[in-house]
């Protein structure tokens, strides 16, 4: 969310609240800008119907990743430094896969958690922009942006989603 802009939120006290006021929402086409829980819902995903690109990422990093670490492997032992020690063979591939299987880990882990705080905006000393302080204790808040859709509509329905809460604010 841009800071300076005008929200609508929906304060809910209860995730199953939460989740039947998104249904009710999105039946009457006033899909949210963002949604706000003290804990992971992932049925709220599957309500907005959204999926997470996030593993492909995290595949597409570990394959690649693997194929570099054996061709670097290769390309030490076998190519630019062959030892012949105790008679075994250049290519002992065998002995490639243990420290290959570590480093896809390794790999896969920074890139994907690089790739989701570049997609989230997240870095150092950045100031957090908090909707509702209570979002980190107990409420779920649904976020609006107020440009998108009719005030009195939203309201309405919000009401009719059984809100806690109904506040207009601008963001900071």
């Amino acid at each position: 969310m841009k800071s300076g802009s005008k929200t609508i939120i929906g304060v809910f006290g209860s995730e199953d609240s939460l989740k039947d006021a998104l249904c009710l929402l999105m039946a009457e086409n006033l899909e949210p800008t963002e949604i706000y829980t003290p804990y992971p819902i992932h049925e709220v995903l599957r309500i907005l119907k959204r999926r997470s690109r996030i593993s492909w990422a995290a595949w597409f990093y570990g394959f690649f990743g693997g194929i570099a670490v054996l061709a670097f492997l290769y390309y030490t032992a076998v190519i630019d430094w062959p030892l012949d020690y105790g008679g075994k063979p250049f290519n002992a591939f065998p002995s490639f896969i243990t420290i290959t299987l570590v480093l896809i880990i390794l790999i896969t882990t920074i890139f994907t958690l690089l790739t989701f705080s570049v997609r989230a905006k997240i870095y150092p000393f950045k100031k957090a922009m908090i909707i509702d302080e209570r979002v980190t204790d107990d409420k779920f808040i649904i976020v609006f942006d107020a440009d998108r859709f009719d005030r009195d509509q939203l309201f309405n329905s919000l009401r009719e989603a059984e809100a806690e809460e109904i506040i207009e604010k601008n963001l900071v």
